[in-house]
């Protein structure tokens, strides 16, 4: 029975070549798609469970008061690791992890040994031994254990190793930014961290054993710049142990540390909340948690999870709907079929057998197709999710599952035309009466309708990102990111940096020089410092308004055209300028200053306010930038070039010619502002342009079906449409005739997919505190765009039925 069942299969999708390639070709770009999702889903969910006990290990986040809002972070200080292990009995082991560029982290100037070569590179981190056991690699020089328990010693991936060393650098020695008075000595080789790791991204692992950064820091309760990790014993209850490190660090340490250091305790301090947050859970779910840049560009968000399964099941509903309505718009080229199948005894059972081993035929073919679309495909994908995907191909699970979602969709598909078709009447399906209910009918357009919905809301979804993208690449930040060329590594030239400024700015296409680590954009590299402002007058500075703290040169309001509003900049050459400041209009506002140049400010040291600038945005889009003072001072590694526009090549070869006149052991390595600050918002790129592909797959497989029915109607009344033309109908009206049911459909989708796409737009970009307002036009190109899609759509066949010779139309055969 299976191989005539078969036979009849192939016999049928051979037969009717038109729609069995709209069946298989909207079901291969469904399964494609479902594919490359699946393979991104798997890889999103799959971050950090690859460690050993990954469930009992949790990081420390804060939740501190912030006005209306909560502040969630993970800032602590130096001793909480150490005491949360001492004093919380459930916590067996604990480390720290120091992202922060001011200390050392991001990116350094490396020199091997006694060689005159520099170079410069990034993934630097301070770690503890304790996040190496926790988060382990394997092993390719050295041992794990006691690898960063010596002060100044270093851990390096495989591909750092490689790039640097020749064989074992196990014992040899690199230098920092030009420091030859610290040695840090290679421990250890650990091989490449994977990219569905927290860990991702770092590539050089520094121990924090040995001398604190600054005197005082590993025993100060001042200053919160640690992420902190603990892992707990067997069965301990987490809620529990978060409750205890709570009272442990804020009423047993922070507080008491605090005031016997003389500072104030501020109000928000007893009002501070803190959790644990298990490490499989923090790649999808920290979105509003502050992070170092490193940890945020990898990070993902559960809601795009969701939004791409809803994109995949969507899909291939798409196309498994195709299938249901071609399948019950052809009964009738299967009527007399059944009705003589019927006739001479086959029975309902049999037939649905028939038409699920046909369905099943269908997704088989389907299948193969699409598994070769999605490796086709799969670059592309990458590309656009920023992943480096491969089709398991080989593995043990993938063929299991493909037959499994084989059968499942085959089944789902085949269903309900096995259902309608076999139970046509012998009688009525001989006289071809079968396709008159009107249920089925119903059913066809709800299921159209379903199709161009789905479209209709990925259109606007598209739509809406790329207008937020647009506007995010296009805001007014305040300041000047275009023409700004950013060199690294410069810490070599400390000796050098007022003559290389001074060459540089000599240069004809260059406008201005800056030197100073603290950029507007935050790129790898750019370094942020935190303080508290109060009044000179108040004493109690720990109650002053958190702040941004930078140090710049007297150039730097130029190189990024920062406007002063009022006041002036700073000049060198007044002494007095060593203790000015210049602050933005925020500042000003939450000190309560009405006339604020000359008034003194205090964060532990006395500032005179001596200009003011309008507030620009330093911070991602993402998140509202605050009050900031800028101070004359010296930080010396990065380098802004402002040049002039339309001279970027010569520009460069300048730069780079002055460059190794000074530096001629070390090549230069720039980057451009604007690239970096687009370089922030990826991730929202990526978005724009998955659902700009997503809209484009659902509208083309929603097409074919509708092309298919088109082709179906249009066969159906072609003696209809040859009567009406001999008594002079227009091809207009027989288009309008024919398409009006199906436009009907599309403005019924329209309606439907209008709030829905709204809602889920809008709870989208409030993830953005500089967003886009969403207007009607965005609704009225996505429903245009379908309408019209639909017409051309349909009138590419009903076009091709009009033209037929009306007398060919009503000759009987």
């Amino acid at each position: 029975m299976l191989i005539n069942n078969l036979k009849i299969a192939w016999r049928n999708i051979t037969k009717n070549k038109l729609y069995s390639s709209i069946k298989i070709g909207g079901f291969a770009f469904g399964i494609a798609i479902c594919i490359l999702i699946v393979l991104y889903i798997k890889h999103e969910t799959s971050y950090n469970k690859f460690y050993p006990d990954v469930s009992r290990i949790y990081r420390i986040v804060s939740e501190i008061p912030d006005g209306d809002d909560v502040m969630r972070g993970l800032s602590l200080t130096a001793p909480a690791a150490k005491v949360i292990k001492e004093e919380v009995p459930s916590v067996e082991q604990s480390g720290r992890i120091l992202p922060n560029p001011l200390f050392g982290a991001g990116g350094n100037q490396l020199t091997l040994g006694s060689g005159p070569e520099n170079y410069y590179d990034d993934g630097f981190v301070y770690v503890d031994q304790s996040i190496l056991e926790m988060f382990p690699s394997p092993m390719i020089y050295g041992q794990l254990e006691h690898a960063l328990d010596n002060p100044n010693s270093i851990v390096l991936t495989k591909s750092k190793a490689s790039k640097y060393f020749k064989d074992n650098p196990v014992g040899q020695q690199i230098y920092l930014n030009n420091d030859k008075s610290k040695a840090y000595t290679i421990s250890a080789v650990i091989d490449d961290i994977p990219s569905n790791s927290t860990l991702y991204g770092y590539t050089f692992f520094m121990s924090l054993a040995g001398d604190p950064l600054y005197p005082g820091e590993q025993n100060s309760w001042m200053a919160t710049n640690y992420t902190v990790y603990v892992k707990l014993k067997e069965n301990s209850d987490p809620k529990q142990t978060q409750s205890i490190i709570q009272k442990v660090y804020i009423d047993g340490h922070l507080i008491p540390e605090t005031q016997k250091a003389g500072g104030s305790i501020k109000p928000w301090f007893r009002q501070v909340k803190m959790y644990l947050q298990n490490a499989s859970d923090i790649h999808l779910y920290s979105t509003g948690i502050r992070d170092d840049k490193v940890s945020i560009l990898n990070r993902g968000d559960i809601k795009m999870i969701w939004a791409f399964a809803s994109i995949a099941a969507f899909i291939l509903l798409i196309a498994c709907i195709n299938f249901i309505n071609l399948s019950t718009a052809n009964a009738a080229t299967r009527a007399k079929e059944i009705g003589i199948r019927k006739t001479i005894g086959s029975n309902r059972k049999s037939l649905i057998g028939q038409f699920m081993v046909e369905a099943i035929c269908y997704s088989l073919i389907s299948l193969i197709i699409g598994l070769l679309l999605a490796w086709i495909l799969l670059p592309l994908f990458n590309n656009l999710a920023n992943k480096s995907l491969e089709i398991p191909i080989f593995s043990w699970y993938f063929i299991p599952t493909l037959l499994v979602s084989l059968l499942f969709i085959g089944s789902l598909a085949g269903i309900y035309p096995a259902l309608y078709l076999s139970g046509f009447k012998p009688i009525s399906a001989l006289k071809n009466k079968q396709d008159s209910n009107p249920k089925t009918s119903l059913l066809r357009n709800g299921l159209v309708t379903f199709q161009f919905a789905t479209s209709i809301i990925l259109i606007v979804s598209a739509l809406i990102a790329n207008q937020q993208v647009n506007f995010i690449l296009n805001k007014d930040l305040g300041f000047s990111k275009d023409q700004v060329i950013v060199v690294r590594g410069i810490t070599t030239l400390s000796q050098d940096l007022a003559s290389l400024k001074n060459e540089l700015k000599s240069l004809p296409y260059v406008s201005d020089v800056s030197v100073g680590d603290y950029l507007p954009v935050p790129i790898d590299g750019v370094k942020r410092n935190g303080n508290s402002f109060a009044l000179d007058d108040n004493k109690d500075v720990q109650l002053g308004r958190g702040a941004q703290f930078w140090l710049v040169d007297d150039t730097y309001l130029s190189t990024f055209e920062l406007r002063l509003s009022e006041g002036r900049n700073f000049n060198p050459k007044l002494a007095s300028d060593s203790s000015a400041t210049i602050v933005n209009k925020t500042l000003v506002e939450q000190l309560g200053l009405t006339h604020p140049i000359g008034a003194k400010i205090n964060n532990g040291q006395s500032w005179t306010i001596i200009g003011v600038v309008d507030d620009f945005i330093f911070e991602s889009l993402k998140e509202e930038s605050g009050p900031v003072s800028l101070a004359l001072g010296n930080s010396p590694s990065l380098l802004s070039i402002k040049v002039k526009t339309g001279h970027i090549d010569q520009s460069l070869a300048q730069i780079t010619k002055v460059w190794d006149k000074f530096s001629p052991n070390q090549k230069i390595n720039y980057s451009f502002l604007d690239e970096g600050f687009e370089s922030l918002y990826q991730d929202v790129e990526r978005t724009k342009n998955i659902f700009t592909s997503f809209a484009f797959i659902a509208i083309f497989i929603a097409s074919l079906g509708l092309f298919g029915l088109a082709t179906y109607i249009t066969q159906q009344r072609t003696k209809e449409i040859g009567i009406r033309k001999v008594l002079g109908a227009s091809s207009i009206s027989l288009i309008k005739l024919l398409s009006s049911n199906f436009i009907k459909l599309v403005f019924i989708a329209i309606v439907i997919a209008v709030p829905i796409s709204w809602w889920s737009m809008n709870t989208w970009l409030q993830d953005f505190n500089y967003r886009i307002e969403i207007n009607w036009l965005y609704f009225l190109l996505a429903g245009f765009s379908a309408i019209l899609i639909a017409i051309i759509t349909i009138s590419f066949q009903t076009l091709k039925v009009i033209r037929t010779n009306p007398v060919d139309s009503l000759r009987d055969e």
